[in-house]
């Protein structure tokens, strides 16, 4: 039976205890072998701890960890480089202030060279390191999670100033060491603005969106079927359409549009060890105030997204904008590049249904704590049996759960939200506010055997929002559709907080 490294990110312990490692030494032999300086911006838990945890064992010349894999024969290994590997998730910023915790493991790392370091700042103590270690060979500085500092005090943006200002002098002593770097590789979830955090390091190659290390962590298709062989031909003989699932759930990532595109390594390994389809990865850690500000700003409708460069690579604390953090969280991946802007999307089941569930019972302020699978389901039999009543009923039950002190009916859209989030929690192919040359349809969704256009009023009626999609002719696109067509007006009561009138008409 095969051995699933589940939040294993050690390279010696993954090899030496055989794990099943999925072999990126190639592109990783390609980024050392053809640069210095990079920044490297991936989701939590999609391999960028086991990668410079395997870069640091190329550069130690470990040759026997590498036995079987690509690089084994192409490597010169009798050519050592010390590794400075400085590991945000393992010091105490939190219980010490980030530059105490910071000074402590800087004397750590020089304690693990033999040397002691006598400078007080921690800029020119990184410095002295830096220039102590490289007398044994040039240096590897190899950075994981370096904005973790900061993405843990987004709500206190006082607390992020400092940290960033401590940043910005820290690694400024990075600009003149030309002469001491062999490689440099900072890795993180966010991407902020070179000017805030590495304004004096000019050289810093940013390969987040690159054809060549589009998937240096995640696993392709071909990987998939090779690391995990055994396994598909075992789960096969009960569900001979395993790899279409597998793909529906958990793979779509993309860095860039030319590229393979990738699974989650985190979920596939999760499935492989459980073998059941879940929202692994989503359970471990979606931030609260990501959910919470796209429920402020009122973000719901993810489909199409489109987004400039520039814009996709920025995440300013002090005005987030919302899609370029979801892009770099990885709720969000590339779904074309036409030289001007990317096209965005969900890039899986897995999270798409995770992050519409969150959303839908953040609406409902019930997040985080409860989800909304519960008082959903019974909306979706509804649909694909074209039963309006029970979905009434469904919606009323739906509403009926925001608790009274949250309750706020000052427009329609947070019944439009809630209804469009209720449908897609279902999987359902909903689409809000069409566009037609006639006027502007609140939500469409689409069944195997109906297409519904669904018009929703405040304190209004219901006769009115039947007429609306009539007289507008909001289904009239898909006339040749073979699908029957159903007009269904809702009328909302702010006073009752319920569905006060629905109507429904079939449409030739």
């Amino acid at each position: 039976m095969n051995k699933y490294p589940i939040g294993l990110q050690d390279f010696r312990k993954i090899r030496k205890e055989g794990f099943i490692y999925i072999d990126k030494t190639q592109p990783i032999y390609n980024l050392i072998d053809s640069g210095n300086y990079y920044f490297l911006s991936r989701p939590r838990r999609f391999g960028k701890s086991l990668l410079l945890s395997t870069i640091k064992e190329i550069f130690n010349g470990n040759k026997e960890l590498f036995e079987g894999l690509w690089i084994h024969d192409k490597w010169n290994w009798e050519q050592k480089h010390p590794v400075i590997h400085l590991r945000y998730s393992q010091i105490d910023y939190k219980g010490l202030g980030l530059v105490e915790a910071i000074s402590k493991e800087l004397d750590f790392l020089a304690s693990e060279f033999g040397i002691q370091l006598s400078e007080e700042s921690i800029a020119l103590k990184f410095r002295e390191l830096i220039r102590k270690v490289a007398k044994n060979g040039r240096v590897v500085i190899l950075i994981d999670e370096y904005d973790k500092p900061i993405t843990d005090y987004l709500e206190d943006l006082e607390q992020v100033e400092k940290h960033r200002a401590v940043f910005k002098s820290f690694y400024s002593v990075l600009k003149d060491a030309d002469e001491y770097i062999r490689l440099l590789l900072i890795t993180g979830v966010s991407r902020f603005p070179k000017v805030s955090i590495f304004s004096d390091l000019n050289n810093l190659n940013d390969i987040t969106i690159h054809r060549n290390y589009a998937t240096i962590v995640g696993i392709t298709q071909q990987e998939l079927e090779k690391a995990f062989a055994e396994e598909i031909a075992d789960i096969q003989t009960q569900q001979p359409d395993l790899l279409s699932k597998l793909k529906l759930w958990y793979n779509g990532y993309a860095w860039h549009q030319d590229a393979d595109r990738v699974y989650n390594p985190f979920s596939v390994l999760k499935y492989m060890d459980g073998r059941d389809f879940r929202n692994y990865w989503f359970q471990t850690g979606t931030p609260t105030w990501l959910v919470n500000l796209m429920k402020h700003n009122r973000e719901f409708n993810l489909e199409n997204i489109e987004i400039g460069e520039n814009a996709l690579s920025n995440f300013n604390v002090e005005n987030i904008a919302t899609v370029p953090v979801l892009f770099q969280t990885g709720y969000l991946t590339i779904k074309n590049y036409n030289d001007t802007f990317y096209e965005l999307k969900y890039p899986n089941k897995e999270v798409e249904d995770s992050l519409n569930d969150a959303l839908l019972s953040a609406y409902r302020n019930v997040y985080p704590g409860h989800d909304s699978m519960a008082v959903t389901n019974d909306l979706g039999k509804a649909l694909k049996n074209n039963d309006i009543p029970r979905m009434i009923k469904a919606l009323d039950v739906l509403l009926s759960t925001i608790p009274y002190d949250h309750w706020k009916a000052e427009s329609e859209s947070i019944f439009h939200i809630i209804v469009h989030l209720s449908f897609k929690r279902l999987g359902l192919d909903v689409r809000s506010e069409v566009h037609s040359a006639t006027g502007r349809c609140d939500v469409l969704v689409f069944t195997d055997q109906y297409i519904f256009a669904v018009e929703l009023k405040l304190n209004g009626n219901a006769q009115g929002a039947i007429d609306q999609i009539v007289e507008k002719g909001y289904l009239r696109s898909y006339e040749l559709d073979p699908r029957k067509k159903i007009a269904v007006g809702i009328n909302f009561s702010a006073e009752k907080r319920a569905v006060s009138e629905f109507l429904v008409k079939e449409l030739k």
